[in-house]
């Protein structure tokens, strides 16, 4: 194996990184062009159970940040895959074999766990919770009009996928803290009461104030800590 000076190691980090950050200035420019059909998309499950309703722009930068705020999403979305790779193809040649085989189906299974959690969200979540609070406003009272910020309802939207993507890397945590010694699988199990109620707490604390939404993370958190489990080294 080639053994590179530590200057040297500098200079492929420092190349790895420039290319990786032009990866996503060129994703961020497509992500400018794609955004109207990202916000199209984004929307899609508001207006999938509020045929009717539509978006306020409440200020005149509205549209400008909008449009930054997709376009940001997208290069993130397209530069994540390559700076993975490169962040193992900078790594991987100081691992041992068993490391290398350790490490690498972690970092596939980390974004594919994330995309599933933010799927999840947007095809099961997303609908019961905005029928839900469309239903509730409009049985108000008094006389009112439902027009919900656009730029609220993105950070609503991007926030919610970021939960779910990230609550679903439990099993992944849970593995590799198994690995380095920290958690083991009897302790896992035993722990098993307070960790379902751990994660009712935090479902309750990242998810808006409705029942649906809360029981909707916390049931996959709980499948996925029993997944966790079984992926764990016997003691």
């Amino acid at each position: 194996m080639k053994t590179m000076t530590l200057m040297g190691h500098f200079v492929e980090l420092r190349r790895r990184i420039l290319w990786t950050f032009l990866i996503f200035l060129g994703a961020f420019v497509l992500g400018w062009y794609v955004a109207p059909w990202g916000l199209t998309f984004i929307t899609s499950p508001l207006l999938r159970v509020w045929p009717d309703g539509k978006l306020l722009y409440t200020g005149i930068t509205d549209g400008l940040m909008i449009r930054l705020s997709l376009s940001l999403v997208v290069g993130i979305i397209v530069t994540l895959p390559v700076g993975l790779w490169h962040l193992w193809a900078f790594i991987s040649p100081g691992l041992h074999a068993n490391e290398r085989r350790f490490i690498w189906p972690l970092m596939i299974a980390s974004p594919v766990l994330f995309i599933i959690g933010a799927t999840f969200a947007f095809y099961f979540l997303f609908p019961f919770v905005f029928r839900f609070f469309i239903e509730l406003n409009e049985s108000t009272t008094v006389p009112t009009m439902i027009m919900p910020a656009a730029r609220d309802y993105l950070a609503f939207a991007l926030r919610m996928l970021r939960v779910f993507g990230i609550a679903f890397q439990l099993p992944l945590i849970m593995v590799l803290l198994n690995r380095i010694g920290i958690l083991s699988r009897g302790a896992a199990v035993a722990m098993r009461r307070y960790a379902f109620c751990g994660i009712v707490v935090i479902a309750a604390v990242l998810t808006p104030p409705d029942v649906v939404s809360q029981i909707m993370l916390a049931i996959p958190m709980c499948m996925l800590f029993e997944g966790g489990i079984l992926f764990m080294r016997r003691d």
